[in-house]
């Protein structure tokens, strides 16, 4: 009957008590269907009418072929998220509270409540802590952190990963998924991923790239009007590039000095629209790049020269860099990059907070002038 029908319908799709669309679908819906993002609209976590309605008018616009509409690439970084890993730890965690909520209902069926004396005997915490112990110790994501050399651990800690829960599996994972894709520029390093069976399904951060509410993977540009660069910087998502032009960070002209100046050539440049590369007018550039390294990773970054290398060799390059164990008599490198200062930033490098002599010296700590003392890790305890 049709009351039944309707039934159905509601408790399939309108109920908020079978499945929850969240903040990022919701979002993801509504900017596929062009509807208005706003914060009551974020807080819907279930479909509307509307939503039915609207993605049958844009399916029945894909079949008749029109331009405005397109069929999703799914490996495309505008429909692929980062899960952090405060959402994969909330999930474990939710896991364990869904485990002990089912403890306590077969408790308090099989005893009578007047006789209960204390809570504990309704409530086990272990089902929580086994399950905190479990995402941390025994997780498909768990590792022992890399620590051969500061470039390790801060290039163990920037990896990202398509397998674990809800991810990849490496055997069945095919070709286009492990592939380069055009819309990692500025996102996923192209060249630093491991050799073998995970080859493409392992990656690294780019130098300059972060992780939006959301959790898409955004990058910087510079803004660009009436052919100048200006000082304004915009961080853009993969689908929102698509609809800016954008040039690389050479296009600009040199000034009497010699230097980069603000202003664009007049004529055609070279710039990236719609996931192409070609020449287009100066006056139609929005965005340019904020710098030359920005399509790299940390580890990549870091090979002097690396315009000049084969691909492969560069790959091979950035993974061994990782695996260099320091030297007896330390002496700086003949031929630098100028980003060897990353090191300091994965926290393996002490750094004085002011010049000073040091007074003593051991295994142990370091004293500079007799007050400013610094206590050195060793054989600190890992995860």
């Amino acid at each position: 009957t049709l009351a039944n029908a309707r039934s159905a319908m509601m408790r399939l799709f309108f109920d908020p008590k079978r499945y929850n669309l969240g903040r990022v679908g919701r979002y993801k819906l509504a900017t596929k269907l062009g509807f208005p993002v706003n914060d009551e609209m974020l807080e819907t976590v279930t479909l509307t009418k509307e939503d039915v309605i609207g993605a049958l008018k844009y399916l029945v616009r894909l079949k008749a072929g029109d331009e405005d509409t397109s069929i999703d690439d799914i490996d495309h970084l505008g429909n692929r998220r980062l899960r952090t890993i405060d959402e994969l730890a909330s999930d474990e965690l939710r896991k364990g509270f869904l485990k002990l909520r089912r403890t306590v209902q077969e408790r308090l069926t099989m005893r009578d409540p007047e006789e209960l004396k204390k809570i504990t005997e309704l409530v086990n915490s272990k089902a929580v802590s086994s399950s905190i112990d479990f995402f941390f110790g025994r997780s498909e994501l768990s590792q022992v952190v890399d620590q051969t050399n500061p470039l390790s651990q801060l290039t163990h800690e920037r990896r990202l990963s398509a397998l674990g829960p809800g991810g990849l599996n490496r055997k069945r994972a095919g070709f286009e998924v492990r592939d380069v894709h055009i819309s990692h520029y500025g996102r996923i390093c192209p060249v630093e991923t491991p050799e073998g069976n995970n080859i493409g399904l392992i990656s690294s951060l780019s130098l300059y790239a972060s992780v939006d509410e959301y959790g898409f993977l955004v990058t910087p540009y510079r803004c660009v009007s009436r052919s100048r660069a200006s000082d304004e910087v915009r961080w853009l998502r993969a689908d929102e590039e698509n609809e800016a032009v954008l040039a690389p960070p050479d296009v600009l002209e040199a000034d009497r000095s010699g230097r980069a100046s603000r202003k664009l050539p007049e004529g055609n440049v070279l710039a990236r629209a719609q996931g192409d590369v070609s020449e287009v007018r100066s006056e139609d550039v929005r965005f340019m790049d904020v710098s030359p390294k920005q399509t790299m990773g940390v580890s990549a970054a870091l090979i002097p020269f690396l315009e000049h290398d084969d691909a492969n060799r560069a790959l091979m390059g950035s993974n061994m860099q990782r695996q260099a164990v320091p030297l007896i008599r330390t002496e700086p490198p003949i031929v630098a990059t100028g980003l060897e200062k990353v090191a300091a930033n994965s926290g393996m490098v002490v750094k004085a907070q002011k010049g000073g002599v040091v007074t003593y010296l051991d295994a142990e700590r370091i004293v500079i002038d007799h007050s400013d003392e610094y206590v050195l890790r060793k054989f600190a305890k890992l995860n």
